[in-house]
Formats: C-alpha cells, sequence, structure tokens
C-alpha cells in the first residue's frame, strides 16, 4: 500500500478541534438531560423527543454544509484561496433561504406533527413547550453549521473550539439559572432549558461573526465583499449538497423513528434510552471528529493530485480514532452506573440503562472505522453515492428496529446500532477500494 504523507499529528491538528466543536449540540443535549432528569421523566424524555425532533430540521443545514466544506477543502487544495470566499457568500445566501423555510415549517405545523408523533400526553405537551422556544435557533444554527463547514475546509479548526467552550458556558449557566430559578431569574422548567441553548446557539453565531471578520485575511480569502451571484457555482455547489442534505435527512430521520418506536414502548422505555442517547453522544464525538478529519483531507489531498494516498490516509485516520474513542469506552463501561448517575436521580432507570450501555459501547469502536471511511466517500465529491450507499442500509435498520421494539428488551433494540455501523462501514470501504472516484471533479 502507498504510504500517507499526512502525518499523525496534522489528523490530530484537524481532528481535536473538530472533537471540541462536536461538543457544541453534544453539550446542549448533555446539559439538559442533566438538569431535567432531575426535574423528572417526562420533562427528560420530552426534552430529547422534541430535541431529536429539532435536529431533523438542522440535519438540511449539516447536509448543505458538508457540501460547502467539500468545495472550500478542494480550492484550499489547489491554491485558488480566493474563491473560497466567493464559495462562502453563496452558501450564505442559501442557509439564510433555508432558515426561513425550516422555521416556516416548526412554528406551523410542529403542535400537530408532535401530536401525531408522540403518543403520551404528558410528553406531548412538555415537547410542545420546550419546542416553542428552541424553534427560534434555527436562523442561527444554519450558520454556525456555515462557519463551520469554513474552517474545517481550510484546516484551521481551532476557533471551533472556541466557539464550543463559548456555547457550554452560556447553555450551563442558563441551564442552571432558568430550570431552576437560580441568580435571581424565573424558575422556567423546560422551557428554560430551551431558552438556555436558544441563547447558546445565538452566542456562537455572534462569536463566528466577530471572530471570521477580526482574524480571516480578508483580501486573501476573498471574504467580506460583495462578490456577484453565479448561478453555476450555486448549481454546482447544490448538486455536490443537495445529496448530502438528502442523504443527512434521512439518517437523523431514521434515528427520530427508532425514538418514537421505542417511545411506544412505555414511559420508562423512552426514559431510559434518554439518557443511554445521551451517553452514547459523548462517546461518538471522536467518531464524528475524526470522520470529518477524513471527510476534509480526502478533498484536499485529491485536490493536491495525491489520490493514491487517500486508502493509506484513511487507514491511518481510522487508528486513531479507534485509539481515541477506545478510551472513552473504555472508562464508561467501567462505571456505567456513574455515569448514567449524572442524567437522572433515578437508581432504578439508571440500573435498567446499563445493558444498553455496554450494547452502544461496542457500536462507537465499530463507527469509529465505519464513519471515517464512509464520510470519505462524500469527501471525493461523490455526494450521490453516499447517499444511495445510506439509504437501503437505513431502510434495514427501521425494519429491524421496528421488529426488535416488538420482541426484544430495550437493550436488543439498541443493537440496531451494530448492523447500520457494520453494513456502512463494508460498503464505503469496497467503494473506496474498488470505485473510479479519482475522476469526480468539482
Amino acid at each position: 500500500m502507498i504510504k500517507s504523507t499526512v502525518t499523525n499529528r496534522e489528523i490530530w491538528r484537524i481532528a481535536y478541534p473538530i472533537m471540541l466543536g462536536n461538543l457544541a449540540q453534544t453539550i446542549i443535549t448533555f446539559t439538559d438531560t442533566a438538569f431535567l432528569g432531575h426535574l423528572g421523566t417526562n420533562e427528560l424524555s420530552a426534552s430529547m423527543m422534541a430535541g431529536l425532533y429539532y435536529f431533523v430540521f438542522t440535519t438540511l443545514a449539516m447536509g448543505f454544509a458538508v457540501g460547502i466544506q467539500i468545495f472550500i477543502a478542494r480550492r484550499y487544495g489547489e491554491g485558488d484561496y480566493k474563491r473560497i470566499g466567493v464559495v462562502f457568500q453563496h452558501g450564505a445566501h442559501f442557509v439564510l433561504a433555508l432558515g426561513i423555510l425550516l422555521f416556516c415549517i416548526l412554528f406551523f405545523f410542529s403542535h400537530r406533527l408532535l401530536e401525531i408523533i408522540i403518543e403520551s400526553e404528558n410528553i406531548q405537551v412538555a415537547a410542545n413547550e420546550y419546542l416553542s422556544i428552541r424553534q427560534f435557533g434555527i436562523f442561527f444554527v444554519v450558520f454556525n453549521f456555515l462557519f463551520r463547514s469554513f474552517y474545517v475546509g481550510i484546516s484551521s479548526t481551532q476557533v471551533i473550539t472556541f466557539s464550543t467552550l463559548i456555547m457550554a458556558v452560556v447553555n450551563i449557566f442558563f441551564d442552571w439559572a432558568l430550570i431552576f430559578g437560580n441568580a435571581g431569574l424565573p424558575e422556567m422548567g423546560i422551557s428554560g432549558a430551551a431558552l438556555a441553548s436558544l441563547m447558546a446557539e445565538i452566542t456562537a453565531f455572534c462569536f463566528f461573526w466577530i471572530y471570521t471578520y477580526i482574524k480571516i485575511p480578508h483580501e486573501e480569502y476573498g471574504m467580506f465583499r460583495w462578490h456577484k451571484m453565479q448561478p453555476q457555482l450555486l448549481a454546482d455547489l447544490l448538486k455536490v449538497a443537495f445529496p448530502s442534505m438528502i442523504q443527512r435527512l434521512f439518517s437523523f430521520g431514521a434515528w427520530f423513528i427508532f425514538f418514537v418506536m421505542i417511545e411506544k414502548m412505555g414511559e420508562m422505555a423512552i426514559g431510559i434510552s434518554s439518557v443511554v442517547r445521551s451517553t452514547y453522544m459523548i462517546l461518538i464525538i471522536p467518531v464524528f471528529a475524526f470522520a470529518a478529519t477524513a471527510n476534509t483531507l480526502t478533498s484536499r489531498i485529491i485536490g493536491e493530485g495525491k489520490s493514491n494516498e487517500v486508502m493509506a490516509m484513511l487507514w491511518k485516520v481510522a487508528k486513531n480514532g479507534v485509539i481515541c474513542s477506545a478510551v472513552l469506552v473504555a472508562v464508561t463501561m467501567a462505571i456505567p452506573k456513574l455515569v448514567l448517575q449524572i442524567y437522572t436521580e433515578d437508581l432504578a432507570l439508571a440500573q435498567a440503562a446499563v445493558p444498553s450501555v455496554y450494547v452502544v459501547g461496542i457500536a462507537t469502536i465499530i463507527s469509529a472505522v465505519a464513519m471515517v471511511f464512509f464520510e470519505a466517500v462524500s469527501g471525493t465529491g461523490n455526494t450521490t453515492a453516499a447517499m444511495a450507499l445510506e439509504f437501503g442500509i437505513l431502510i434495514a435498520y427501521i425494519v429491524y428496529v421496528f421488529l426488535m421494539s416488538k420482541t426484544s428488551t430495550i437493550a436488543g433494540v439498541w443493537t440496531a446500532e451494530w448492523l447500520y455501523n457494520i453494513a456502512i462501514g463494508l460498503i464505503s470501504l469496497v467503494y473506496i477500494w474498488k470505485a473510479d472516484w479519482r475522476r469526480k471533479k468539482i
């Protein structure tokens, strides 16, 4: 095998700030779950269901940002820095329109949709209360994804660390203050958690704009200047980004369906899965960081004319991802009850969730390899292939979850994560190994 000129140090230089950046949404979920878990199981379950529902909408912006990231990384690898600002501006116009569209859907249709989706009336009422505030964050989230794609694309990911720390501080403080009525602020319960999350998203948005204006060389990157709109460029961006948008919508839509099916198993079942999900989201932070690194390095290396190094680079990224993930998994599986008690004071709930924690621990190690190769498929520029690869697997995933939810335990349902990651990893590996992706131009 041809050796990769990308060093482990360079992989970590890109990956660790992304890792911290991935904490952004995870920290919001983590702190909401940790605080609301002390209010009650209904509030905990409602925030999870409403948060997942909200997150399904944000995946469209996330998918578009992946397309922008691929374009920026390719231009960066080619040394065409001025073009990056043009790409960013076109992306900003699109996400503004997307944010308005998504907000309208959330504002006008969510109440009815949640009535259909959520069976428990108590959880349904609390979920609507949470979402009535959280939905305003969509305007800021779409731009936060755009900025993250810019910085990952130019391999300057330290700023993501700063934005994450700011989000964490804002969210934790206002969760503490607004949920329980501390620091002289009103006691708002689940609405307080939603408002804290909204304020964290707004703060990150402001920080990204200010930091980019101060730190990024405007002339070199063509930033903060008006570029004539180029319909062909926008069409090219959408050609790459649209399959990624649909793919992420399918992926997180299936994840939402997963929890809808579990909710129908009872309030205890959804309560268990709420704390398991929060634990899982912490465990897979390194997974998504190294996957994003694989994506941007694949695109950059192709832009540099070194396509023959891609496979060696991916194995190197996967190895680092497994090592990093294994540490988190080992600690969590050694003390699962202590970890789960962060989220809930209900000892019976924590004990019942332990088998599922073991299941997601194993799933994390599998995904540390699988997601690297899957994101590399998008990194080649062939996002349509990535969408097609995942679509069939997600159908099998949903069928598996449905059957297990009728016949097995909660831990048995969570083994669907094994099925998904093994399948997506193997198919993506075969694609990178055998398919003719080297001629793909973007």
